[in-house]
């Protein structure tokens, strides 16, 4: 072989080692860029979770909030209406005191009936705000409404309420207070 053809033999795997290298550094490269990218991928679906977390439990503080405002809103005059069961129930006892024969006396006559038209009238303003009597009379016992204060004996089943001693209310669906009641007991 002539010398010209040792140096191009030469050069050749001289040529091909860098070719290796390259390929070597750039398959070096394509791994550290494909772990940035995975680590990358990884964070943003990281970052997407805790974003989709957060409006969420955003979502769930502003349903409450609102719940506890339509709560507050409806359930704010409790107090109060708690007040004016006590005005009903004496208002009702003023009604009940008064003898048949009072009633009929023309003297009398004009303040029974203003006593029933204001017994209406605060009827009607309790019905209004969503306050509404209980039923009891002949019902069957529901602790969740009624307060059981004596056992009567009677004909009718054991557990039904058979007298009302005052009446009670709720205020749209929470008990307002709970009406005081006399049960059936077996005789």
């Amino acid at each position: 072989m002539s010398e010209d053809n040792k140096d191009i033999h030469n050069d050749q795997p001289d040529a091909v080692i860098d070719d290796a290298a390259e390929v070597s550094e750039t398959d070096t490269a394509l791994n550290e860029l494909e772990s940035k990218l995975t680590a990358l991928e990884n964070e943003l679906a990281t970052a997407k979770q805790d974003v989709l977390y957060a409006h969420a439990d955003t979502q769930n503080v502003r349903r409450r909030l609102e719940k506890e405002l339509q709560d507050a809103r409806a359930y704010a005059a409790t107090a109060f209406a708690r007040d004016m069961l006590s005005v009903a129930d004496n208002l009702s006892r003023a009604l009940a005191a008064i003898p048949a024969e009072m009633r009929d006396d023309d003297k009398m006559k004009g303040l029974v009936i203003g006593l029933e038209a204001t017994g209406r009238e605060l009827e009607s303003t309790f019905r209004k705000n969503g306050i509404e009597k209980i039923e009891a009379l002949d019902q069957i016992l529901d602790p969740n409404k009624h307060q059981a204060m004596v056992e009567i004996p009677s004909d009718k089943a054991p557990g039904t309420i058979v007298q009302e001693m005052q009446a009670g209310y709720m205020i749209k669906d929470r008990l307002l207070r709970p009406a005081m009641v006399g049960v059936a007991k077996a005789p």
